[in-house]
């Protein structure tokens, strides 16, 4: 038997609280986290929030999810196609990347050259290798990447010097 990530959703905005219960009981837990600026009427703020709203991944065994599910805030395990939905370490690479790349970057190039829906894939920078799907064409470039065990989604902007067109 392996350790997997499975995914698991959250009540509204428990995330945070979810992800030290677990912790403090022991689980390996992720929960990849973006800043954001925020806006009060008396201030402006950079917070750090949860990539995937309502969604925390705990690396266990399989047999241990209702053991998990037991964590107040928690709400149910995520289930693609009848079975636990496992993020795949692949896609686990990709968000950490992600993150850690600050995953919006400022867009330049030429956009005339790709079109909605072309399958891309980037060239360069800490995200070579990435492919995914075209869904922006205004001045920014924006590049979908489709996380399929988790049917999630993860978009960044890019220049489209560094996108490179894949035929299907």
């Amino acid at each position: 038997m392996t350790k997997n990530w499975y995914v698991f959703y959250t009540k509204s905005r428990q995330e945070k609280k979810v992800r030290d219960l677990l912790l403090r009981d022991g689980y390996e837990v992720f929960l990849p986290m973006h800043k954001v600026m925020r806006q009060w009427s008396d201030r402006k703020k950079r917070v750090d929030v949860p990539l995937f709203n309502s969604y925390i991944f705990v690396r266990d065994f399989e047999y241990k999810i209702a053991d998990i599910l037991r964590t107040p805030g928690l709400a149910w395990n995520i289930r693609h196609n009848g079975k636990p939905a496992i993020l795949r370490e692949d896609e686990f690479e990709l968000i950490q990347r992600f993150i850690t790349t600050g995953y919006f970057l400022e867009a330049s190039g030429d956009v005339s050259s790709f079109q909605i829906g072309d399958k891309a894939k980037i060239l360069d920078g800490p995200l070579a290798g990435v492919t995914g799907v075209l869904t922006g064409h205004d001045k920014n470039q924006r590049f979908n990447i489709v996380l399929e065990g988790i049917q999630q989604v993860i978009q960044v902007q890019l220049p489209a010097s560094l996108l490179a067109r894949v035929d299907n």
